[in-house]
């Protein structure tokens, strides 16, 4: 009898480990995404410094280079260092660029309380900051989530990451509306949250998997990597998954207004929103339906309603415009965490170095939204949405290229 009393209370105790140990990474996931916050700094920026639109476009392009610089590098000393320290390393230089404003006396109704070069400064840390917790944070979900919950868990966390990315737009909004408060205070706001997450997730003892067959991580080995057809078309996948994710976010509130003369303002959800509504929703869906559902076949599934979201937007007509978008919001909502767990989970003796390269990739959401707005401007915003549904034709071949392999070699 004291025997199994033991037994339970062991057994007890893990459960409570291992619940405390989602939660510290769920919160980390929550100030990941405060990174998304420097979408709505355009706008902004904009009006405060009275600045042209190419210097305020320049914080958007200023984070995601970021992803682009700094996922690999980070990659390697994660696999000398660990997931979790990394991850407080990620905390702590985003923490050191919202603080920076805040000492600097930013006062959004006195553009001379603070220069520009300190303001992308700010989101140069912020940024930089994100993508050390991206690449830290998905693949350390693997660690604490129980055997075969790895895509639930990571498609949860992406939902609760959107919490903190609509947290942007919504804060300022609600800071001038109810508190007469200007959108500076998003700064010691985002501060407070970061500290209480640093004090959850330092002491929180985290195991971290090693498998017995993974060798040091170093450039050569990330990069010898994308020889590998599985890991180079899946490291493709993230690419033009961002890239398709902001090309419909920017491009559909412009697509509505020339088609169909549709101000989405007046639906009270202003700029792209309804797409984010969805898309956060979509999220939380996925973990319910990743409890029973492989991931490889969610992917398939999800990916043929993003395609037909995608197709009937361009050709469903104005009563189904609003549908499509969350059908579109929907289906979107869980290809990054899919086609992330699907290949760490395939090759876990590379965790550090997919995580890098995939990270990297989502230097995407850079390159394909140009790519749509120069097609728009050499013909019209339905042409340019075409873009976006090219990504995701591939999205749905790599879905069936993954549902159709079940061992890869690297």
């Amino acid at each position: 009898m004291p025997s199994n009393r033991l037994k339970r209370f062991n057994h007890t105790s893990m459960e409570k480990r291992s619940k405390l140990q989602v939660a510290a990474v769920f919160l980390a996931f929550l100030a990941m995404g405060f990174g998304d916050a420097v979408g709505p700094f355009v706008g902004l920026v904009r009006e405060h410094y009275q600045t042209t639109n190419f210097l305020a476009t320049l914080i958007p392009s200023i984070s995601l280079l970021m992803f682009l610089v700094l996922s690999i590098p980070v990659s390697i000393y994660q696999d000398k260092r660990g997931k979790k320290h990394v991850m407080v390393l990620g905390l702590t230089v985003a923490l050191i660029g919202l603080v920076i404003p805040i000492i600097g006396g930013l006062k959004a109704d006195d553009p001379d309380s603070f220069p520009y070069s300190l303001f992308l400064l700010t989101v140069l840390l912020l940024g930089a900051g994100a993508t050390i917790l991206q690449v830290a944070g998905n693949p350390i979900m693997r660690d604490v989530s129980p055997e075969g919950k790895y895509s639930r868990n990571l498609s949860l966390a992406q939902f609760i990451k959107a919490i903190g990315s609509l947290s942007g737009p919504l804060i300022p909004v609600a800071a001038a509306r109810y508190f007469d408060a200007g959108w500076e205070i998003i700064f010691p706001i985002y501060s407070i949250s970061l500290l209480i997450t640093l004090a959850i997730l330092i002491p929180t003892p985290i195991h971290e998997k090693k498998d017995p067959n993974s060798h040091p991580a170093t450039f050569r080995s990330s990069f010898r990597l994308l020889t590998n057809p599985f890991v180079l078309l899946m490291t493709l996948g993230i690419f033009v998954y961002v890239g398709a994710e902001v090309s419909v976010s920017s491009g559909i509130p412009l697509y509505l207004e020339d088609k169909y003369g549709i101000d989405i303002q007046k639906l009270g959800l202003a700029g792209t929103g309804l797409f984010f509504l969805f898309l956060m929703t979509g999220r939380f869906l996925g973990a319910i339906i990743l409890s029973w559902m492989k991931a490889q076949r969610f992917l398939v599934i999800t990916s043929l309603f993003a395609v037909a979201g995608l197709l009937l937007l361009l050709f469903g007509g104005k009563p189904l415009a609003i549908f499509s978008i969350s059908l579109i919001g929907i289906s979107f909502a869980n290809i990054f965490p899919l086609i992330f767990s699907i290949t760490i989970d395939r090759m876990p003796e590379h965790t550090n170095e997919l995580s890098g390269l995939m990270i990297s990739a989502i230097f995407g959401g850079a390159v394909l939204p140009p790519i749509m707005g120069k097609v728009a401007d050499l013909t019209n915003t339905g042409i340019g949405l075409l873009v976006p549904l090219a990504a995701i034709l591939y999205i749905l071949y790599l879905s069936f290229y993954v549902s159709g392999k079940t061992t890869v070699k690297a």
